[in-house]
């Protein structure tokens, strides 16, 4: 009956790990809405709105810069009216408990100062962390696509 005993509780040792229960990813589509409240701050020039779906730390890498938000808002401010539309294609999203990352294409159609007009295309990517609960953008890097 000692070998049976043994037998059970070195089976059971072996298979406990098994059954832990792993916490599930977080839902993608919540890293997708912080990421389109991003641009959304932007369209409205809205600081407060950036620095909510941001880390402190958060940058901004386009155009050969070093952005912040305070520096992105600082430079659409010499405009006398800005408007902006974006649009994202093939999103592909990871994540995790803790953090995530997307790299999608986007596009974007602007008027500024009432009269100009442009199209432009990024190819982009954007990580995000989980902070007290919710997620928050920590970093963008944008590159025109040719």
């Amino acid at each position: 009956m000692k070998i049976n005993s043994t037998l059970l509780l070195l089976l059971t040792l072996r298979l406990l790990p098994g059954c832990q229960q792993t916490k599930p990813i977080d839902d993608p589509q919540i890293l997708k809405t912080v990421l389109r409240n991003y641009f959304d701050g932007i369209k409205n020039r809205d600081i407060k709105k950036l620095n909510e779906v941001t880390t402190k730390d958060f940058v901004l890498f386009e155009d050969g810069k070093v952005w912040s938000n305070d520096s992105l808002i600082n430079s659409l401010s010499s405009l006398t009216s800005f408007k902006g539309d974006w649009k994202f294609d093939n999103m592909k999203v990871n994540v995790d408990n803790s953090s995530g990352d997307i790299i999608y294409y986007d596009h974007g159609d602007f008027i500024l100062n009432d009269t100009i007009k442009m199209s432009l295309n990024w190819i982009e990517s954007a990580t995000f962390r989980k902070i007290d609960g919710k997620w928050k953008m920590n970093f963008l890097h944008s590159t025109e696509k040719k």
